[in-house]
């Protein structure tokens, strides 16, 4: 009984401190700059799908959720390679496990341990 109280409050732990990273990150650039960065980011995710160049997140989305059935979605950061998408997880026992996955495949390239 006492060991998933502690998960519990662990995997609650674990989430405010990330909610409290994101909420500080995006403070971190004036609202204008933000909404103009997120803009350009959108329309350059979009032009790469219409051009065949990556699939839709929405399908990678689904197929890396598949392969991590012990860990929440929690979002995408941009990834240092061009066509890249990295993903991050949260397991239940509040590690983070960060996937990269190939634009255009939808493959699984890369994760933390």
């Amino acid at each position: 009984m006492l060991d998933g109280y502690r998960s519990i409050m662990k995997f609650i732990s674990a989430s405010l401190l990330l909610s409290g990273l994101l909420a500080l990150t995006a403070t971190s650039l004036p609202a204008n700059a933000q909404s103009f960065a997120r803009g350009e980011d959108q329309r350059a995710a979009r032009r790469a799908m219409l051009d065949g160049e990556v699939m839709p997140f929405s399908i990678i989305k689904r197929r890396v959720e598949r392969e991590m059935p012990d860990a929440q979605y929690v979002g995408v950061a941009p990834s240092v390679r061009e066509g890249v998408y990295r993903m991050q997880f949260l397991q239940h026992n509040g590690k983070v496990i960060w996937v990269d996955v190939d634009g255009k495949t939808g493959n699984i390239i890369g994760r933390t341990r």
